[in-house]
């Protein structure tokens, strides 16, 4: 098993759109405007240096970094690119499952996955002038977890022989899968490191995080993840839409009205591409900066605007906060399989 990650990706197609970028610090994000509100959807590695990282505010990236040079998001040269890089991929006769604009698995009989990983840093690169770094594992969470300690433009292997030495020590946030909120409950019952966590008891730990999800973690800390690799066209998990306002929203009727808009707006999507949405999701940014979410599920699948509507504004009365509003979305989850 492969992870392919195309190194600072978003930041790298600028740079090879603007030459005269290499070695400055980049910023994409918004609308270019970092005097505008708005955040930081990609940054390269110079103005990485600088604390400058993804989701930041923008008008904080321009404080961390004022030398930083600020571009605007342009999703359909990321997206041509993208593209690109996929068909690559394709090419080294790998299964291939695309993950995003920027990454995939890879499954692949081979005696030599490091040379095939070279092989395919080497396609990718003569293809789009770009680098990715690939990790190796024998399942989907080795190699995804490898590429991070591959990064940038490397190789590496985590498999079940070095899985404890490479990971044992690190805390239980360093999986995928495992967030802030799990790692915190987990460090309240006495578990902080993967180590400890692979030793824990699944059956006490079901009773703490319920039947699948507490078997589960002790699943990740072992190393255990899923080996499949599905060459299905890759099919987005959601679709939504999300707005930053200049100036605060400090009246709760123009909130209620900005999420009816966003929900039919993407109602109106979702019909286009008929996929109906199971579970509909409204997320909330009060100012200065602390965003909450809130999702409702609908009856049965559904393409139906007003029965979207309903669900994001049922979703909205679960918020209690009445503070100013600088940002506001609505997310529409689809159910497995393509629609």
């Amino acid at each position: 098993m492969l992870h392919v990650d195309l190194d600072q990706f978003i930041a790298a197609v600028e740079v090879l759109r603007h030459p005269e970028l290499r070695g400055r610090p980049v910023v994409v994000g918004g609308d270019g405007d970092p005097a505008k509100r708005g955040v930081v959807s990609t940054a390269s590695y110079e103005a990485r240096a600088y604390g400058v990282h993804s989701g930041l505010p923008l008008r904080t990236a321009a404080r961390r970094c004022p030398d930083a040079v600020f571009l605007a998001v342009d999703r359909e040269a990321y997206e041509a690119v993208s593209a690109v890089v996929m068909a690559a991929l394709r090419e080294s006769g790998a299964v291939v499952e695309v993950q995003g604009w920027d990454e995939a698995f890879l499954g692949a009989q081979t005696d030599d996955p490091e040379s095939l990983a070279r092989a395919i840093q080497q396609r990718v690169r003569a293809a789009t002038q770009l680098d990715c770094t690939v990790g190796i594992g024998q399942n989907k969470l080795q190699a995804k977890l490898a590429t991070g300690f591959g990064k940038p433009a490397g190789i590496f292997r985590l498999t079940y022989e070095n899985w404890f030495e490479v990971l044992g020590g690190r805390p239980t946030d360093a999986l995928w899968g495992i967030g802030a909120k799990t790692a915190k409950r987990l460090a309240d019952l006495g578990i902080g490191t993967v180590a400890e966590l692979a030793a824990a008891d699944p059956d006490a730990l079901a009773r703490q995080f319920g039947p699948a999800t507490g078997p589960w973690l002790v699943f990740l800390a072992r190393g255990h993840g899923e080996r499949a690799v599905d060459d299905a066209p890759y099919q987005p998990r959601s679709h939504g839409r999300e707005v930053t306002f200049q100036e605060n929203i400090t009246g709760w009727p123009r909130v209620v009205e900005e999420v009816t808009r966003l929900a039919a707006v993407v109602a109106g999507e979702l019909a286009g591409e008929q996929r109906p949405a199971v579970r509909v999701v409204v997320k909330v940014r009060y100012a200065p900066f602390f965003t909450q979410t809130h999702g409702q599920p609908l009856a049965a699948p559904t393409l139906d605007a007003t029965a979207i509507t309903q669900a994001a504004l049922a979703a909205l009365d679960l918020f209690t906060g009445r503070r100013p509003v600088r940002l506001l979305g609505v997310r529409a989850e689809f159910g497995a399989g393509p629609g």
